[in-house]
C-alpha cells in the first residue's frame, strides 16, 4: 500500500467516524454498489483516480452520478474518497470497499460477531473444493454467485455478513474467495477495536486453551484479540499463529524443516 493510499484511507475512515450517527447497513450496501459502478466503467474510474484532476471536478462528478440515488451520508463518503489522492486505481476501489465493510460493521449490534460468521463461512468454503470453485470461478455469472451466497447464508447468518460476502463474490478483483473473506473479517474486527489471530493446529484446541491464548495475545498486542481456529493435519503438532503480518510458527513440521536447513548449511 502506497503512502498516498494510506493517507487517503485514514481520511476516509475518519470521515466515516465523524458521520457515525447517520451510518446504517444501507450506507454500506450503497458504498458497495457505487464501487461496482465505478469499477465497471474504466472512464469513470480513471476520472476519479486521476491525481492531476481538480478535486472540485471529482466532487461534482460524484454528486451528479450518485446524489439522487443514494443517501446524503453515502454521497458525502464517496466525495471524500474521490477528492483524496490514491496510489492506484485499484486502491481507490479497495478504499470504497473497505469503507463499505466498515460501515456495515459499525451499524451492526454490539452482540453480533460478524468476523466469526465470516470466518466460519471461509472455513466451510475452504473445506469444499466444489463450493470454492462455484464462488470463485471466473466462468460463473455474478447472479449465480450472489444467489448461491443467499442460499448458503440466508437465515443462517446476519444480514450484515450476507451483505459483505455478496459484495466480495460480486467484485473479487482477482482475489481468491478465502483471501477475500479473511481480509473482510480483519477489517470488521479492527472496526470493533480488536484484532483477529488465525491459529492453525493439527487438532482442535479446547475452549480453555483458546481462552488462555486469547488472553496472552491480548496482553502482547494491548488490544482484544479473537482466535479463529483452522484445523490442518499437516501442521504435525504445535501451533501456527498469524496476526496481520506477524507469524509465530511453533509447529513440529516447521522446526524439522528449520533443522534440515541448518544441517544442509
Amino acid at each position: 500500500m502506497g503512502s498516498a493510499t494510506r493517507e487517503a484511507l485514514a481520511g476516509a475512515t475518519a470521515r466515516l467516524s465523524s458521520v457515525a450517527g447517520a451510518v446504517d447497513l444501507a450506507t454500506g450496501e450503497e458504498l458497495f454498489a457505487a464501487g461496482r459502478i465505478i469499477g465497471d466503467s474504466s472512464h469513470l474510474l480513471a476520472a476519479l483516480s486521476d491525481p492531476g484532476a481538480e478535486p472540485a471536478a471529482k466532487s461534482a462528478l460524484v454528486r451528479r452520478l450518485f446524489a439522487t440515488a443514494y443517501s446524503a451520508t453515502t454521497v458525502d463518503l464517496l466525495d471524500t474518497v474521490a477528492t483524496s489522492r490514491w496510489s492506484s486505481k485499484n486502491d481507490l476501489l479497495a478504499g470504497i470497499e473497505e469503507l463499505g465493510i466498515r460501515a456495515v460493521a459499525f451499524s451492526a449490534p454490539s452482540s453480533l460477531s460478524i468476523d466469526r460468521e465470516l470466518f466460519e463461512f471461509a472455513r466451510a468454503v475452504s473445506s469444499d473444493s466444489s463450493l470454492e470453485l462455484a464462488l470463485g470461478s471466473k466462468l460463473g455469472s455474478v447472479e449465480q454467485k450472489r444467489a448461491l451466497v443467499e442460499r448458503l447464508l440466508g437465515g443462517r447468518a446476519s444480514n450484515e455478513t450476507v451483505a459483505i460476502v455478496r459484495q466480495l463474490v460480486t467484485q473479487p478483483r482477482g482475489r481468491r474467495i478465502g483471501e477475500l473473506i479473511r481480509y473482510a473479517s480483519t477489517i470488521v474486527a479492527d472496526e470493533a477495536g480488536s484484532r483477529v489471530a488465525t491459529v492453525t493446529v493439527a487438532a482442535p484446541l479446547t475452549a480453555d486453551r483458546i481462552a488462555r491464548l486469547e488472553k496472552a495475545l491480548t496482553g502482547s498486542y494491548r488490544m482484544p484479540v479473537r482466535i479463529n481456529q483452522v484445523i490442518d493435519p499437516s501442521v504435525v503438532g504445535g501451533v501456527r499463529i498469524q496476526l496481520g503480518d506477524d507469524v509465530i510458527d511453533g509447529s513440529v513440521a516447521t522446526r524439522i524443516n528449520d533443522l534440515r536447513l541448518q544441517l544442509a548449511g
